[in-house]
């Protein structure tokens, strides 16, 4: 089935809920001046993307840019999904290709449901097969946009469940100054992930850290310690 934006509109359209899509709305915060401000949506489920996503997972990646440009949540997010599945199974000269395009259309990656359901499937599967191109994360690290700042962290995800700690430990030493309670928690999320595979590391950052870290992050990255060590980092008390 060939790809138009019409046909997949149509099929994404069939799944759509008006009720849902008015609590979408609310919920991924799109009145003026909050981080969503403007966006659109159908009202349809993640489930529902998937399975339009794999319908459509073999079309030229020229309409998957021109998807991912929709001013339709729920298109981008199809547009990220079809990306993932083709970067998976990608030769490397797709996953190039489908590298540059993430990067160039990161102001179309909007939200954090749309960072955190691709970026570690995209960009830190390829900085993990070409670790010459960290520097990426470590700029958008340092970005003014803040789902760029978003994207850093959680792309290491990648590198985390490969036992690979180091990177993740260092761009969120970079965040940690971060105002946004959205990469707070990223970089929360993220240390809490560390946690999981060396416990010492994580603790080793905290104490290192403590006197620079929201506490939105600590509580993050402690969720998973025992209820006394929790009230004890959460003092700083080691």
């Amino acid at each position: 089935m060939l790809l138009t934006h019409t046909t997949l509109h149509k099929d994404l359209k069939a799944y759509a809920s008006p009720a849902h899509a008015t609590a979408l709305s609310r919920y991924f915060k799109t009145g003026p001046g909050e981080y969503g401000e403007g966006d659109v949506f159908m009202g349809v489920r993640v489930p529902d993307i998937r399975r339009v996503a794999t319908r459509h997972k073999d079309v030229p990646l020229s309409d998957v840019a021109a998807l991912l440009a929709s001013p339709i949540h729920e298109e981008r997010m199809t547009a990220l999904v079809i990306l993932t599945l083709r970067y998976t199974r990608g030769d490397e000269k797709e996953k190039k290709k489908i590298v540059g395009m993430y990067v160039a259309y990161t102001l179309y990656i909007n939200n954090w449901d749309l960072v955190d359901v691709s970026v570690h499937k995209i960009i830190g599967a390829w900085v993990w097969a070409h670790p010459n191109k960290k520097t990426l994360l470590m700029r958008w690290a340092r970005s003014r946009y803040i789902w760029e700042r978003r994207m850093a962290i959680v792309a290491t995800f990648y590198h985390i469940a490969h036992g690979e700690l180091d990177l993740t430990c260092a761009i969120a030493e970079t965040l940690l100054g971060d105002a946004y309670d959205l990469i707070q928690k990223a970089v929360g999320w993220a240390l809490r992930e560390v946690g999981k595979k060396d416990e010492q590391t994580l603790k080793a950052f905290i104490r290192e850290h403590y006197a620079d870290m929201a506490r939105t992050t600590l509580r993050y990255a402690i969720e998973r310690f025992s209820a006394e060590e929790r009230a004890r980092y959460l003092r700083g008390d080691w």
